[in-house]
């Protein structure tokens, strides 16, 4: 008759145990086409930012990894999509500091929480802004605004593509620490937006890089700033803000990846890994600094405990702002 160790023996070798099983599919993954959300339309920075690193990690995981644009609400549908997608990994979301940090301090209802809802995955590029103003305009820099601004207060005008957006609350967060009053002009997207500062209908504003460069070397309008710590490599005779008296100035758009909750971290990890294997393509950074932005990367645990201080920053600007949307 066999012992007990014997049949334990049989078992195993017949059997493998659940730990093994969970070794072999986490081993397996990807085993299908991965699908990367992007709360907004084909062309806008976060699409764009998914599209440029999409064949890369498609190789890197050899299964093919798609965009799937589901635009809408300032993001906000694509993040509740993901947030109740299956958490097996084969559901991305492509996001950026809007919908992860500013909504959820600006909305007071919100079918997501950022922190409670998604798993982070990576961080993709970060997006200085640049100050613009009309050709024919009398600014030549950041410190002729302040000037006028403290001799007509509340007089000049600056706009953005929308209350609570990265451009607005990057705005209130510059004249509190510049100690200037602007008046706000809300506008339903960039595109019209620019186009009144162009025509001079508004002062000022802030846009991203890729938006305003193509501006600039036409002539139609002239940059004062770029709200990162360092100048453009691309446009080195741009100073940054703090260069012109605002001291550790520094306020990013930037682009990240997200899971649905719960997602296998070895999952987390493969991915993660694909997506820093993309951001050290040559003609991916190449396309990122074109657009005036630059890769970024790093580990999941990075960017966890970036997500964290984003949260509570730009939490706190949006409410020193004021700004708030039912």
């Amino acid at each position: 008759m066999p012992t007990r160790r014997t049949i334990a023996r049989w078992s195993a070798a017949a059997f493998p145990t659940m730990a093994g099983f969970g070794q072999v599919f986490a081993a397996a993954f990807p085993e299908r086409t991965i699908k990367l959300v992007v709360g907004f339309p084909a062309g806008q920075s976060s699409d764009a930012s998914a599209r440029r690193i999409t064949q890369f990690m498609s190789e890197a995981l050899k299964q093919s990894v798609f965009v799937d644009n589901k635009p809408g609400a300032a993001g906000i549908l694509s993040h509740e999509f993901v947030k109740n997608a299956p958490n097996d990994g084969y559901t991305l979301l492509m996001s950026s500091s809007g919908p992860l940090v500013i909504n959820p301090a600006l909305y007071s209802k919100l079918p997501y929480n950022t922190l409670r809802d998604f798993e982070p995955v990576a961080l993709v590029g970060a997006s200085p802004l640049v100050m613009f103003t009309a050709a024919g305009s009398p600014l030549n820099n950041f410190r002729d605004l302040v000037a006028l601004a403290k001799s007509k207060p509340g007089k000049l005008t600056y706009g953005s593509s929308g209350s609570g957006t990265t451009g607005h609350i990057t705005m209130e967060m510059l004249k509190k620490a510049a100690n200037i009053d602007l008046l706000h002009v809300p506008y339903k997207g960039s595109p019209q937006m620019v186009t009144d500062v162009v025509g001079g209908q508004v002062d000022i504003a802030f846009d991203t890089g890729g938006s305003v460069f193509p501006l600039a070397k036409g002539g139609r309008v002239k940059m004062l700033a770029v709200s990162s710590r360092t100048r453009f490599a691309s446009v080195p005779d741009l100073p940054t803000l703090a260069e012109q008296g605002v001291a550790g100035f520094e306020a990013m758009a930037w682009s990240a990846m997200v899971a649905p909750k719960g997602t296998p971290p070895d999952a987390v990890k493969l991915l993660n890994e694909a997506v820093n294997k993309a951001l050290k393509e040559p003609t991916v950074i190449e396309s990122f600094n074109i657009a005036g932005s630059f890769v970024m990367g790093g580990s999941v645990s990075e960017f966890r405990d970036f997500l964290i201080k984003e949260t509570a920053r730009w939490g706190a600007a949006v409410k020193a702002s004021g700004a708030q949307v039912d």
